[in-house]
């Protein structure tokens, strides 16, 4: 089969590799039908993630068509069109048991392993491990665009921004970085009743896509006042709840200029350097700060919303590749400003 194989940092390439095996009785292989790329992927390209191996397919989400499943799967057969979770879950291990499949032991103690520890979806098949509990099926209502979202980008917003964040009804609350995590986050905000939710970002385009998903005011950083602008909007309280969705210490350091005493900053963004941080003002402000990787035990929930209609996560796809065409897309995520671009989705047929 082909897949996009990571080389080290700056490298990777499509090529031919072995098409993946049945290694245990849990798991099941998945032909890919449509993936995506997710800023995490870049971070490894950049050497942020020394943890990968060379020769890795990378990718974690993805939606496809079980093409065969081992002798313990009994949820899911051949046949069955599912979405990948970026999580894989043995659901027995004492994490998995505390709703915290992240560091699910059955994986070695993290459940990101897909792209990452072991071969990911940027393939044309993928081995996923825990079928039964890692997979979910996709109703017919929804089309691979808005499943694919259910992978890793809707979860992360709303359980490490929104749900981290404890935002409440009446509050005000900022998104800063506006890419797919943070339009994730701002989309399902909405869902807790929030007075304002303020779009924090560089790319007039973003901040312009974050209001057509429900945010209310947009604030440009190339602003040099902006933070002025955002206090403003809270009568120079500062806002309840901040949601940082970029991962790079600026952003973060940020987060704490704007946000009140008393409030929450959710760290959803994928740092990979350390960041310093004021906590001799921290502290004594009553400061929150949450980070976390993403569970996924928020998929069922994000799928019934989008079959109701209450989200619109193909509101973020905007350029569609084949999956031959998997390096081009990456030259147009990677350099996102130029092309516009927020999601790509890659599809098994053009």
């Amino acid at each position: 089969m082909k897949a996009l194989v990571y080389h080290g940092p700056g490298h990777k390439e499509w090529e031919s590799v072995p098409d993946p095996a049945i290694l245990a009785p849990t798991d099941a292989i998945v032909r890919i039908d449509t993936t995506t790329i997710c800023g995490t992927d870049l971070h490894i390209l950049q050497g942020d993630c020394p943890e990968v191996k060379e020769g890795t397919v990378l990718g974690h989400e993805g939606v496809g068509t079980v093409v065969e499943v081992g002798a313990a799967v009994g949820n899911v057969r051949a046949g069955d069109r599912v979405i990948v979770s970026c999580i894989s879950s043995c659901a027995v291990c004492s994490y998995c048991r505390k709703g915290m499949p992240s560091h699910c032991l059955g994986m070695g103690g993290i459940g990101w392993v897909l792209g990452h520890l072991i071969d990911g979806t940027q393939a044309e098949y993928v081995r996923t491990p825990f079928a039964d509990t890692s997979l979910y099926k996709v109703p017919d209502a929804l089309t691979d665009e808005q499943a694919v979202m259910v992978s890793d980008i809707f979860p992360t917003g709303f359980e490490i921004g929104v749900r981290y964040g404890d935002i409440s009804p009446g509050d005000v609350v900022a998104v800063v970085g506006v890419g797919p995590v943070g339009l994730a986050a701002v989309a399902t905000a909405k869902l807790y009743g929030p007075s304002k939710v303020i779009a924090v970002g560089r790319s007039r385009p973003r901040i312009d896509h974050a209001l057509r998903m429900g945010a209310d005011v947009g604030v440009s950083t190339n602003d040099p006042d902006w933070a002025d602008v955002v206090m403003a909007q809270t009568d120079g309280l500062g806002v309840d709840v901040v949601i940082e969705a970029v991962g790079v210490p600026r952003t973060l350091q940020d987060c704490v200029r704007i946000v009140r005493p008393g409030g929450h900053i959710a760290n959803a963004g994928v740092h990979g350097r350390p960041v310093e941080l004021p906590m001799e003002s921290m502290w004594i402000n009553n400061l929150t700060l949450t980070t976390g990787l993403v569970d996924g035990t928020s998929s069922p929930m994000l799928i019934d919303l989008m079959v109701a209609g209450r989200l619109q996560p193909e509101q973020m796809v905007t350029h569609r590749f084949a999956l031959e065409e998997m390096v081009k897309a990456y030259e147009v995520f990677a350099d996102a400003p130029t092309w516009d671009a927020l999601k790509v989705a890659i599809h098994r047929e053009a």
